[in-house]
C-alpha cells in the first residue's frame, strides 16, 4: 500500500505536490510515548461518563495543558503555514473523538458547514478547513478505528455516489490509513473520508486540530474565554484570532501572530 509519508516540519515543495495530488499525508512520529500518554489520559477525562457511542468534545485545549501544547506542535504548524501560504489562519475547532470498542464503519463525508456547503463556492472546493489529527491510540491496521479516505477525491468535479454513502459501501480506490499512536494525519475538508470499523476491546481516541482562514466561525465554541487568553502564549494567542484592534477586524488589514523564525 502507498503512504503519503512526510518529515515532520517545513513544508518541502515535495509535500506539496504529495498534499495536491492526494489531499492528505501522514507525518509519523510527532508525539514521543509521554506525550501519547499524556495527551490520551486528557482525552479520556475530556469523555468521562460515555456511553458507549461515537462522540467529539470540542475545546480541550482550555482545560487540559497537554492538548493546548498541540496547538502550535513544531512538527506540524510549519506545515499548517506552508499549505495555506499565509500566517494567518486560526484553530477554528479543536474536536477530541472517541469512537467505541467494537464501534461500526461510519458514513462518507466531506468535512465543511452543514449551514453551507462548501462545493457551492466553487471548483476545485477551497481548502477552508485543514485538519490536523494526532492518533492516539495505535492503528498500524485495518480494523483499529483507522481513517479512511479517498485519495484525490477532493478535486473530483462529482460527489460520491449517495447510495455509496447512505449504504455505507466500500469503494475500490480508499485507502485505511494505518500508523502508529503519536502520528498525525494532515488532510483536506474535501477529501472524502469516514472512521473505519473498530475491533479492538478499548475504546479508540483521535485529537483532531481544524486550521482555518481568520475570518471563518469557531466551529467547537462561541468565543475563546478571557482567562485563557490571558494565561497561554502570544502564538496560541493569534492562532485563537485574538485580535488587537477594536474597530472592524479586517477592515484594515489582519495583525499577524508573532510566530517564530
Amino acid at each position: 500500500m502507498l503512504d503519503p509519508v512526510v518529515e515532520p516540519g517545513e513544508l518541502t515543495e515535495l509535500d506539496r505536490f504529495i498534499f495536491e495530488s492526494w489531499g492528505y499525508f501522514i507525518i509519523p512520529d510527532v508525539l514521543n510515548q509521554d506525550e501519547i500518554r499524556s495527551v490520551l489520559e486528557a482525552s479520556q477525562r475530556l469523555h468521562s461518563g460515555h456511553k458507549g457511542v461515537f462522540q467529539q468534545v470540542g475545546n480541550g485545549f482550555e482545560r487540559e495543558p497537554s492538548i493546548e501544547r498541540l496547538l502550535d506542535h513544531p512538527a506540524v504548524l510549519p506545515k499548517v503555514r506552508g499549505l495555506y501560504q499565509s500566517d494567518n489562519v486560526i484553530v477554528q475547532a479543536a474536536w477530541c473523538t472517541l469512537q467505541p470498542a467494537h464501534g461500526k464503519t461510519g458514513g462518507w463525508h466531506q468535512d465543511g458547514s452543514s449551514a453551507f456547503d462548501f462545493r457551492q463556492l466553487g471548483y476545485p472546493i477551497p481548502l477552508l478547513q485543514l485538519r490536523v489529527s494526532y492518533l492516539l491510540t495505535d492503528q498500524t491496521r485495518p480494523g483499529m478505528g483507522n481513517l479512511e479516505l479517498i485519495p484525490g477525491s477532493h478535486r473530483s468535479r462529482v460527489p460520491l455516489p449517495e447510495h455509496v454513502r447512505t449504504e455505507h459501501a466500500e469503494t475500490p480506490i480508499s485507502h485505511i490509513v494505518c500508523a502508529p499512536a503519536g502520528s498525525a494525519l494532515v488532510f483536506h475538508n474535501a477529501v472524502w473520508h469516514r472512521a473505519y470499523e473498530h475491533n479492538e476491546d478499548y475504546d479508540r481516541y483521535t485529537m483532531h486540530f481544524v486550521y482555518s482562514p481568520p475570518w471563518m466561525r469557531y466551529a467547537d465554541r462561541f468565543e475563546n474565554t478571557e482567562a485563557f487568553l490571558a494565561r497561554t502564549t502570544p502564538v496560541r494567542r493569534g492562532l485563537m484570532g485574538d485580535l488587537s484592534k477594536p474597530d472592524a477586524a479586517y477592515a484594515g488589514g489582519y495583525h499577524t501572530p508573532p510566530y517564530l523564525p
